[in-house]
Parts: structure tokens; C-alpha cells; sequence
């Protein structure tokens, strides 16, 4: 264990200088979902790909309702249908002067048409008043023969969605290090992209570790507790955009814990432990994994002390034959998932290919009755819940790293910097957003 008192950006930094983005694979748009692309993605197909309505009603041409009102409505011949999916009239056709074709939302503009007339501002084909509806097929009473009365002008281009004024071939679509997530995969397909370059989401496996753990759901027995930290990293793996693997609790002892480590590296772009990280006589990570890797030039697992409260204890280094990365956290509940968000978040994103790892931090007063103490020379990391429109954060939970209830409640975290020993309300102070 390193006798050095590791600062916590140092500690970040040596982290990050070590995990390397994941080569880039190219993926079906479903699996790329969550994935961060690894290159522009340009329009080939420009969007719409041609000129159609945007409503249900009749394709005309300016002149022949240029006037119409109700009391005067331009009375105009009907010579056809054309729904989405259709390419348009029947060869030849077009509409010609007294004309007009009847149309339905997302249909090519037909030929000699210059803008749509919703169904509302005709009388429908039938001869009575405005149209609320735009009729069946099978139930269109003028055909492709009838006649249809429409009540209002158009200006040009009225109800037409132009070809390519959503994007053109040539644009930018996506530029590389985009996150690909439901929007951006509906504008791939619509472009006609079935597959992407990206970085895939890196696979964490976390476990705990404690013979005094026990599964939620199972029986207590005395002296023994669930084992909520497992729970809680795994959820923030995949909440932070990793595919993440839960191992039920190791008891303590070196040998299974080395071996269950082992056995999960097949599937693990990064491995996460808490517990057993401290000066304990059953701190069994540090003697599973001090020694890993003697043999192997860049392998093994620094366990060091932070000048951070909660969090002291931490262990970072690479095991097995592709030297995937450690992080081994603290035990208690509030430092592993303090420690998660300083170190586990940023190493996981950085590995997803992302320029930007950082929680979003601002600055805030504190909004207390009594001061907050902070240990000399320490980095405190306080749970605190956000109000944007005061710009204040407040306190919940005590100090204890152990307080678990607390931080559910919280949305923030609270900075005390190292040579802060004391801040009274109204103080302005960082804060990291959890949320």
C-alpha cells in the first residue's frame, strides 16, 4: 500500500491517464443505442425525399382558388387519390387548370400542384357545408371524377413539406461523439443508415465484499447486514451508460474473491469492488490483489490513502491477461458511492469515448442553521439537495459514512475544499449536480 497521501485529483488523473477509450465496433442501430459515435455521420438521402402534405385535403393550383370563400367557393374537378406510400397519379396525369387531386398526409405533391387546401376548407366532395374529415377511399363521394368545393385561397407552397427542408444530402447529421439515443436513432433510419461506428458501452462488473453480507430478501441473522452497495454502484453503472454485471457478495476470503475476479474478466471492461479496502485484519481485496500481476509489466493494484472525506481507502490498478482496470472502493454505503461518482463515473466514460466525464458542478450558498466542519487538509463531500432557482444547497444526513437514508434524499454533493475547516451559512461553496 502506498505510504503517500494521494490527493483526490491526482488520484482522478492517474485513473484516467490509464483507461482508454473502446475500440470502436460497428453496431445495428437497435445495439447502438446508448453508444457514442465515432465518426460524422453525413446525409446521403436528403429528408423529406420529396415534396408532400402535410395534411389531409386536395393538391391545387393557385389560380383556381384564388378568391373562394364560402359564399363563393372555387368549384374544382377532382381526377384522383394519392396516399402516402403512392408515387403519386397515374402516369401521365397531372393537375391541370380546374383541378385538383385528392390527397392524404405525407403523399408526394402531385404533378402541376402548387399547395394543399385541408379537407376542412372544402366541403369534402359532398355538396354540403366545411368538411371535419377527410373520407375514405372506398367512401369518397366525387371519386376520381367528382367535384370539390373549396372555401379559402392558398398562398404558394401552402401546406407543403419541401423536399430536403428537414436536412439535405451533404449535411452533417450527427457529428462523431454524439451520445446515439432514441432521437438520434429515428434520424438515422430516416436517413437510411441501418448500422454506425461507435464505441460500445463498456461492461462493469461490480461485487462486494464481507462474509457479514447477506442478500435482500434473505434472512438476517445476527451480525450480518444486506448488502445494498452492490445494488446501488450497478445501478450507477448503468445510469452513467454502462452495461453492468451484479456478483453477489464474496465472504472474506482472498483465495474465492481472486478467483470470482478472475472468472468475471471475461465479460468486464472495468472491474469495481467495495469493501475490504481499509487496515482491517479481513481487508481481503488488499490481499487478493496486492500482489496481482508481479509478473506482468503494467498489472497489479495500488491500494492508497486520499486526503478525502468520505472515501480515504482506495485501490486502482489492472489484473488479468488485458490488463482490465480496478478500482477497488470503501465498504460503507455513502463512500463507495461517493467514490463511484468521483472516479468509477469519469473512468466509465472515458472508456465510452466522451470528452466531457465531469458531473455538471456550480456554485451555490449554503443554506444552514449552524456552520458545517470539515477536517484540516481533507476534501470534504458533503450529500446536499439543490434548489436551481434559489441557487442554495442544503444539507441532509449527518457526516457518517455509514448514512445511507440521507442519501437517497440527496441531489448534490457538497464541496469542502482542503483548507476549509469551517463554512457558515451563506457561504458559496461547489457543488457536483447527481442529478
Amino acid at each position: 500500500m502506498s505510504s503517500t497521501i494521494w490527493s483526490v485529483d491526482e488520484h482522478l488523473d492517474d485513473i484516467l491517464s490509464a483507461v482508454r477509450p473502446l475500440e470502436p465496433i460497428e453496431l445495428q442501430l437497435p445495439d447502438a443505442q446508448g453508444c457514442v459515435l465515432v465518426e460524422d455521420v453525413v446525409v446521403e438521402v436528403a429528408l423529406p425525399p420529396f415534396d408532400n402534405s402535410s395534411m389531409d385535403g386536395y393538391a391545387v393550383r393557385i389560380a383556381d382558388v384564388e378568391g373562394a370563400s364560402e359564399e363563393f367557393p372555387a368549384v374544382l374537378t377532382v381526377i384522383g387519390d394519392v396516399a402516402a406510400g403512392d408515387g403519386g397519379l397515374a402516369e401521365g396525369r397531372t393537375v391541370g387548370p380546374g383541378e385538383a387531386a385528392r390527397i392524404m398526409t405525407g403523399a408526394p405533391l402531385p404533378e402541376g400542384a402548387e399547395a394543399v387546401v385541408p379537407v376542412e376548407w372544402t366541403d369534402g366532395g359532398t355538396g354540403e357545408g366545411p368538411a371535419t374529415t377527410m373520407r375514405a377511399h372506398s367512401d369518397a363521394p366525387e371519386g376520381a371524377s367528382g367535384e370539390v368545393r373549396v372555401h379559402r385561397p392558398a398562398e404558394p407552397r401552402a401546406h407543403v413539406r419541401a423536399k430536403g427542408s428537414d436536412v439535405k444530402p451533404g449535411d452533417l447529421a450527427l457529428a462523431a461523439g454524439s451520445v446515439v439515443g432514441p432521437p438520434q436513432i429515428g434520424l438515422l433510419a430516416a436517413i437510411g443508415r441501418s448500422t454506425v461506428k461507435v464505441r460500445p458501452r463498456p461492461r462493469v462488473v461490480v461485487l462486494s465484499t464481507g462474509s457479514e453480507l447477506a442478500q435482500p430478501g434473505e434472512e438476517l441473522t445476527p451480525g450480518r447486514i444486506y448488502d445494498s452497495n452492490s445494488f446501488a454502484l450497478t445501478a450507477a453503472a448503468r445510469e452513467a451508460g454502462a452495461i453492468a454485471y451484479r456478483v453477489p457478495a464474496v465472504a472474506d476470503d482472498a483465495g474465492t474473491l481472486r478467483a470470482t475476479i478472475e472468472d468475471q474478466l471475461i465479460r468486464a471492461d472495468i472491474v469495481v469492488t467495495t469493501g475490504g479496502v481499509s487496515v482491517g485484519a479481513y481487508d481481503v481485496v488488499k490481499e487478493a490483489l496486492s500482489s496481482v500481476g508481479d509478473d506482468d509489466e503494467g498489472g497489479g493494484i495500488d491500494f492508497r490513502k486520499l486526503a478525502m472525506q468520505p472515501g480515504k481507502p482506495q485501490g486502482f490498478g489492472a489484473i488479468g491477461p488485458d490488463h482490465t482496470p480496478l478500482l477497488a472502493l470503501p465498504g460503507n454505503p455513502v463512500s463507495s458511492y461517493v467514490s463511484f461518482e468521483l472516479f468509477v463515473r469519469p473512468a466509465i466514460m472515458t472508456l465510452m469515448g466522451l470528452k466531457d466525464v465531469h458531473r455538471p458542478k456550480v456554485r451555490a450558498t449554503l443554506d444552514m442553521d449552524k456552520a458545517l466542519t470539515s477536517p484540516d487538509g481533507k476534501r470534504q463531500f458533503l450529500r446536499g439537495t439543490y434548489d436551481a432557482e434559489k441557487g442554495t444547497v442544503t444539507p441532509v444526513g449527518g457526516a457518517g459514512s455509514h448514512l445511507i437514508a440521507a442519501l437517497a434524499q440527496a441531489d448534490a454533493l457538497i464541496v469542502l475544499p482542503e483548507d476549509v475547516t469551517s463554512a457558515e451559512p451563506g457561504a458559496e461553496t461547489e457543488v457536483i449536480l447527481l442529478r
